[in-house]
């Protein structure tokens, strides 16, 4: 991702997913052939998640937490949306003649919404309390509101937090259902915007009790559930404004103490002019503000964390990502369109998902 990000070089193409007639631009990873995933196991979604953990050293800065503090001590909050449905939806199309699964599709472990918690834990030999959190696109964004409060009452010493979702027909073709699916790239803010881009992903962040100096910290989480309607937001913006204003109350900060804001951004009509108008409210003239969906597609539960991912590379290295596609800015704000360097301290992610499932993550660094 920071070698794309570096190069200009976004993550959507126009080439067709099997089977399927959908006009659309997808985030598709192209993942490597593995043979470290049981027969039990086996999914998009997981083969997802295990080209993620092998990322980065992850797993062995997992292994290092573990010999701190111990495997039960160690715990795991996971996001995701779909699950393993992407393999639930092949073994449907391939029912034997008494309508059952095939024999290599019958995978209890599999066709369960707990899966990806399950393999994650299953990969990295974690002993500790473990929970699936399926809040649509919030997901992973809420994995680190539970990660915190688990942290704050001793449950654990350290949490792996993370968040998964693959692409498969069902995805596609109920976005498009709901007429949200572009033909184009997304453009989010965008004057002549025609709807969101689907994307896939995996990511991990690894929390812990001691933070050596340098570190990225999580500072503060704010959750709300506006429960207007199944698939929209409140016209008003009042959940998405009030999980903003209470990250920032549980960080000790205002929002003029933010430098970079990581918008939802989907590029449809109404979760812009949504965002936009709450943005316009709170957002502080010094903090940079950029749409990342335009980068990697909407990833739905794993949005939040690859979300997170980028403001902590922004906190890190300085760059801070722009928005691609969008050219003619409908927003009341100031949309950051082309990525700058520029040192910052503090960065806000938010994260909208549908029946009003939102939440807001504040990042640091030490």
């Amino acid at each position: 991702m920071r070698a794309s990000l570096r190069a200009d070089r976004g993550g959507l193409s126009a080439e067709p997913w099997p089977d399927c007639d959908v006009d659309c631009q997808l985030g598709r990873l192209q993942l490597p052939a593995t043979d470290s995933i049981s027969a039990s196991r086996d999914s998009r979604n997981n083969r997802t998640i295990a080209w993620a953990l092998a990322q980065d050293n992850f797993t062995q800065s997992v292994t290092d937490a573990i010999g701190r503090y111990g495997t039960a001590r160690v715990g795991l909050v996971m996001g995701t949306s779909t699950s393993s449905i992407d393999r639930t939806e092949v073994a449907y199309t391939a029912l034997d003649d008494a309508e059952r699964f095939p024999q290599a599709m019958r995978q209890p472990l599999t066709h369960n919404p707990h899966a990806p918690g399950d393999f994650v834990a299953d990969q990295l030999g974690l002993g500790g309390p473990r929970i699936t959190i399926s809040a649509a696109c919030a997901s992973s964004a809420k994995v680190f509101a539970t990660a915190k409060r688990w942290l704050n009452q001793g449950v654990v010493d350290a949490v792996v937090v993370g968040g998964a979702d693959s692409l498969c027909l069902s995805v596609i073709y109920g976005f498009h259902s709901l007429q949200l699916v572009s033909p184009e790239p997304c453009r989010p803010f965008d004057v002549q915007r025609t709807g969101i881009s689907l994307g896939e992903a995996a990511g991990f962040a690894l929390l812990t009790r001691d933070v050596a100096a340098s570190e990225c910290v999580l500072l503060g989480t704010g959750e709300s559930c506006d429960a207007y309607h199944m698939s929209s937001a409140h016209p008003e913006g009042l959940g998405a404004q009030l999980c903003m204003q209470r990250a920032l109350a549980d960080s000790s900060l205002q929002m003029k103490d933010i430098d970079y804001l990581n918008l939802h951004g989907t590029g449809t009509r109404a979760n812009d002019d949504t965002e936009g108008r709450v943005c316009a409210e709170l957002l502080s003239s010094n903090t940079l503000a950029s749409a990342t969906k335009s980068w990697t597609g909407h990833t739905l539960g794993a949005a939040g964390i690859v979300e997170a991912v980028l403001c902590l590379d922004a906190l890190s290295t300085g760059f801070v990502p722009g928005t691609r596609n969008t050219t003619d800015v409908e927003a009341d704000f100031s949309l950051l369109l082309d990525s700058q360097q520029r040192t910052i301290k503090t960065a806000l992610s938010n994260s909208f998902g549908f029946g009003g499932n939102n939440c807001s993550v504040v990042f640091g660094k030490t």
